[in-house]
C-alpha cells in the first residue's frame, strides 16, 4: 500500500520536509521559506500535517534498525520536562553508555506507575540478551519502585542493579539538553498526541544522527536519507 496515496506532493519531498523538521530544531513557517526557495510551494500549516502524519510512521518502520541496544553493561535513565499546552509533562528517556538511544516514553505525570509503564515498554521491546547487568538514574524514588515491581512480576531480570548516583547520570543529561534544542524550535505542543507523534520523529532523527542505523547505509554518503526512503518504498 502506498503510504502517500492522495498527497499532492511527492513522497521524497514529504519525507524531506518531515526529516528536515524533526532534525534540525526549525519551524514550519521557517521550513516553508526554505522549501520556497527550491522552487517547493506549501504552506505550513500542510507541513505540520506531514509531520503529523509521517513522524510516527517513519519511528515505527525504522524501529527495527535503531532500536538495538548492544551496550550490555549500563543503561542511563531519567526524565526531562516537555510544555504541552502550557503546562509540564515529563518525557522519559533511556540511553546506553555511548549515549546511544534505547527508548523514550512521554508522560502526564512523573510517578512510580509512569516509570513503570516506561520500564515495561523497554523490557517488552529488547531480548533477553541485550538487557545490561546495571540501571543507572537519580534518586527519584519512582524507578526503584518501578523495579521492583517487574522483578517480583517476572518481566525483568531479578540479579539486574539499579544504582542510583546522580554524577553517572551525566550522559543521558548531555542528551537531553540536545534534544530539547529541538524541540524549543516548536514553540510548545497544543495536545499530548501532537507532542508524542513530533518527538517520536525528532527522536528516530537524533538516533540516526547518532549513528545507530550506521551498519544498514552500506557506505553510502547520505545513508540515512537513503534508508528512509528505503523503507518507505521510494
Amino acid at each position: 500500500m502506498n503510504p502517500f496515496h492522495g498527497r499532492h506532493f511527492q513522497g521524497e519531498i514529504i519525507l524531506w520536509a518531515v526529516r528536515w523538521y524533526c532534525k534540525y530544531g526549525i519551524s514550519y513557517r521557517e521550513l516553508q521559506e526554505m522549501l520556497a526557495e527550491r522552487g517547493i510551494n506549501v504552506d505550513h500549516s500542510t507541513i505540520y500535517r506531514w509531520v503529523q502524519r509521517y513522524a510516527p510512521e517513519m519511528e515505527k518502520r525504522l524501529r527495527w534498525y535503531w532500536r538495538n541496544p548492544t551496550d550490555l553493561h549500563s543503561w542511563h535513565m531519567d526524565e526531562t520536562y516537555i510544555k504541552v499546552k502550557g503546562r509540564w509533562t515529563y518525557l522519559y528517556r533511556a540511553v546506553d553508555q555511548r549515549g546511544h538511544t534505547i527508548d523514550f516514553y512521554l508522560s502526564a505525570r512523573r510517578n512510580s506507575k509512569s516509570a513503570y509503564s516506561f520500564l515495561g515498554k523497554i523490557f517488552n521491546t529488547v531480548k533477553k540478551w541485550q538487557i545490561p547487568r546495571v540501571i543507572n538514574t537519580d534518586k527519584a524514588a519512582t524507578y526503584g519502585h518501578a523495579l521492583s515491581r517487574l522483578k517480583r512480576e517476572g518481566k525483568c531480570p531479578v540479579d539486574i542493579e539499579h544504582r542510583q548516583i546522580k554524577y553517572k547520570n551525566n550522559v543521558i543529561e548531555c542528551d537531553h539538553g540536545k534534544l530539547k534544542r529541538i524541540i524549543r524550535a516548536t514553540l510548545g505542543f497544543k495536545s499530548m498526541k501532537t507532542a508524542y507523534a513530533t518527538i517520536k520523529g525528532i527522536e528516530v532523527m537524533r538516533a540516526l544522527r547518532k549513528g545507530q542505523a550506521s551498519s544498514f547505509y552500506y557506505g553510502q554518503p547520505q545513508g540515512e536519507v537513503c534508508l528512509i526512503n528505503r523503507v518507505f518504498g521510494l
